[in-house]
Formats: structure tokens, sequence, C-alpha cells
């Protein structure tokens, strides 16, 4: 889903635009996720934007974690050993790897946990879509 603004943002040191990617990123490559979602799986305590850096995982790793359940519009970014991840009321949130958005957070199995990294939606497999549709308004 798309939103088109009434009138257009007003851009200042905390609303700027991200750029499509040009490409897909690989893996290993750093990413920064953010959302103001929770900051553990069990309770609702995020009031600041939270932010953090993580990797973008292989595929191999990726359909390892969630066997059958992976496919090209998806890659997995975390750490396998968990602690860290992006986590429930992130959805929707932007995964920005080289000041291009690679990513957005879609779904996981808990949050942080050991081999469960989290999945996003894959924006570089999107690119044309989100260019037509933008252009059509």
């Amino acid at each position: 889903m798309l939103l088109k603004l009434s009138t257009p943002a007003i851009l200042n040191s905390y609303v700027w635009p991200v750029a499509l990617p040009s490409s897909c990123a690989p893996a290993g490559t750093m990413c920064k996720v953010s959302g103001w979602g929770n900051t553990m799986s069990s309770t609702a305590d995020s009031d600041r934007l939270q932010c953090l850096d993580i990797p973008i995982l292989s595929d191999k790793d990726c359909e390892r974690s969630y066997p059958g359940m992976i496919d090209y519009t998806m890659f997995c970014a975390g750490y396998l050993e968990g602690g860290k991840d992006s986590c429930q009321g992130d959805s929707g949130g932007p995964v920005v790897c080289n000041g291009e958005l690679q990513g957005v957070v879609s779904w996981g199995y808990g949050c942080a946990e050991q081999d469960y990294p989290g999945v996003y939606s894959k924006v570089c497999v999107q690119t044309d879509w989100l260019l037509e549709t933008m252009a059509s308004y």
C-alpha cells in the first residue's frame, strides 16, 4: 500500500525522503531498522523511536530459519544468535541500507529469538510497481 499525502511533507532534520533501491543489497550489507514497537516480546514499552543496525542474512540462513516460508519478495536480517531484532509494532517500518529503502518490517517468530531473525519485504523487487504507481497519481 502507498499513501498519497494531501499536502507535501515539510522536510527538515526529522522528516526526509529515502531513496528507492538501485539494486538488491547483498547478504552481509549492514542496514538500519527503526520503529516505535515493543522493545521486548512481551511488553509495549517504547515511547521513543528505536533504531538498530542489522546485517542482511543469506538466503540459505533465512530458509534454514523459516523452511518453506520465504519467497523472492522477502529477506531476513538480524542476528542468528538473537538478542537484537525488530518487534511487534515495528511492522511497516523502514530498513535502510546505504541510504536506500531495501526493506519493510514484515514478520518473524517472536522478537530477537535465537535462530529466528526478522523477515522483511524486499523493496528492490517492487521498485517497478512503486514507480509506476507513484507516476499514475
